[in-house]
């Protein structure tokens, strides 16, 4: 599902850090346990990316991936199962959402139609459903 941002309101998170390259394992190994979607290697760069971190370790995470002409796409958005319910994440997107907004773009999103519970998060802080998407994989197959 895919969701645009209608009355966000986003602010700076003083304790947020930007994550860079030299925390992408760390960064695929939070994406391996809470599996927000799609992350690689390079998707770091991207965008801007921002994380919590608790004792030293990233507990949470958000950041920009898509960006079609006047619109950021929020992505990678997590929290360790360990730390949820603390707004962790709702304070991430509010944070990427004000570097997108202070750029002139609009911030939107994509959720699964059936985390219903991130839907109703997001709907809750300023995000109105748009529409279903689908998302196609292709991989090309080298001429034999």
């Amino acid at each position: 599902m895919q969701l645009i941002d209608v009355s966000l309101r986003s602010s700076s998170l003083a304790e947020a850090v930007r994550l860079t390259g030299a925390d992408v394992p760390e960064i695929l190994d939070l994406i391996e346990r809470t599996r927000p979607g799609p992350f690689r290697t390079r998707t770091i760069e991207l965008g801007t990316y921002l994380g919590l971190r608790r004792g030293g370790a990233l507990i949470a995470m958000a950041g920009e991936r898509l960006h079609p002409t006047g619109w950021t796409e929020i992505s990678a958005v997590c929290t360790d199962p360990a730390f949820r319910g603390q707004g962790l994440a709702t304070a991430l997107v509010r944070a990427v959402a004000a570097g997108i907004r202070e750029r002139g773009e609009t911030p939107f999103l994509h959720t699964a139609a059936a985390n219903r519970t991130a839907i109703r998060l997001y709907e809750s802080i300023g995000f109105q459903l748009r529409r279903p998407t689908s998302f196609a994989r292709y991989r090309t197959i080298a001429a034999g």
